[in-house]
């Protein structure tokens, strides 16, 4: 009777052992297929698999009638030969490079970036900015420092959705703007045409395989004003801008570095840029594909990146 039950209870045990076996193995085979699926759908975005790219000669891409003044009948006829793009990056800090900048010829800048305070790295002289209608109120909460400069007389393009900033809509923040543009005369400010705006989604399309909408993409304020300032420049010295596999190759106990130079307690460069690449829920900023198109552009259109080097 005790060899019996001493023989069920190793039966028990051997087939336990082999349950706790299977379960393993289908806890494996389940963790296996779950990093595959992830790899797939969370992979860094870049450009699309075994995509062709199609060139497009920016220089002839649209023309200056993608630009409709706020008020008045002024004309976005802005060209220059040589031009310096100030990102909004903390890489620019540091720098000195303020004297070089405000001797370009035109100077490019991008949403709510001040110079005020920061003219040693950054300059102080502005003849484009390029500005999102998310960080409209922004600026118009510093009129000092963007809108009533003496020394000055820039122009301003707002970018952002048709139905907030364009002329057809005229909702409250187009009748900001078009206030902004009859207080200071000093300023010439332009929206992106309904009509220009999907062609940045289709030149997006174009260089990266993706679709904008379709993959969940916001087009950066970098992107508008890298392709605006290709447009009205023969040559372009961006400073600030990181290169595309900057955040990938950063080292442990690398020092952090703010993603705005005017918010050094603001998010971390790496972190944001990673973050948004890697998004696929909600929509998300597409930094480091657009910094791969920056970069096949830079022979083509006389880009050069200093701040850093690359």
């Amino acid at each position: 009777m005790g060899l019996k039950l001493s023989g069920n209870k190793g039966q028990q045990s051997h087939r336990l052992v082999i349950f706790a076996a299977i379960i393993v193995l289908m806890t494996l085979l389940i963790l296996y297929g779950s990093n595959n699926v992830n790899d797939a759908v969370y992979a860094p975005f870049h450009v699309a698999t075994n995509y062709a790219i199609k060139a497009t000669d920016l220089k002839k891409w649209s023309g200056k009638d993608g630009y409709v003044p706020f008020h008045g009948n002024k004309t976005m006829n802005l060209q220059c030969h040589n031009c310096a793009l100030v990102t909004s990056s903390s890489h620019v800090l540091g720098t000195r490079a303020g004297k070089e900048i405000d001797s370009t010829e035109c100077v490019i800048r991008m949403n709510d970036a001040p110079t005020l305070g920061y003219e040693t790295d950054v300059g102080n002289k502005t003849s484009l900015r390029v500005i999102a209608h998310s960080s409209v109120f922004r600026v118009v909460r510093r009129p000092n420092e963007y809108l009533q400069r003496p020394d000055s007389n820039p122009v301003i393009i707002f970018w952002g959705p048709p139905n907030k900033i364009g002329k057809e809509a005229k909702g409250t923040l187009y009748r900001l703007i078009q206030r902004i543009s009859m207080t200071y005369s000093n300023l010439s400010c332009f929206s992106i045409t309904a009509n220009k705006m999907r062609k940045f989604d289709s030149l997006f399309h174009r260089e990266t395989g993706r679709d904008r909408q379709k993959s969940h993409s916001w087009l950066s304020t970098g992107w508008f004003t890298m392709v605006i300032a290709i447009e009205i420049c023969d040559n372009i010295k961006v400073y600030g801008m990181v290169p595309p596999n900057h955040c990938g190759k950063s080292k442990p106990g690398s020092k952090k570095m703010p993603y705005h130079y005017y918010k050094p307690r603001g998010p971390e460069e790496c972190v944001t840029y990673l973050q948004n690449e890697g998004g696929r829920r909600g929509n998300h900023h597409r930094f480091i594909t657009e910094k791969q198109v920056f970069s096949r552009w830079a022979k083509q259109y006389n880009i050069t990146f200093t701040h850093p080097n690359w």
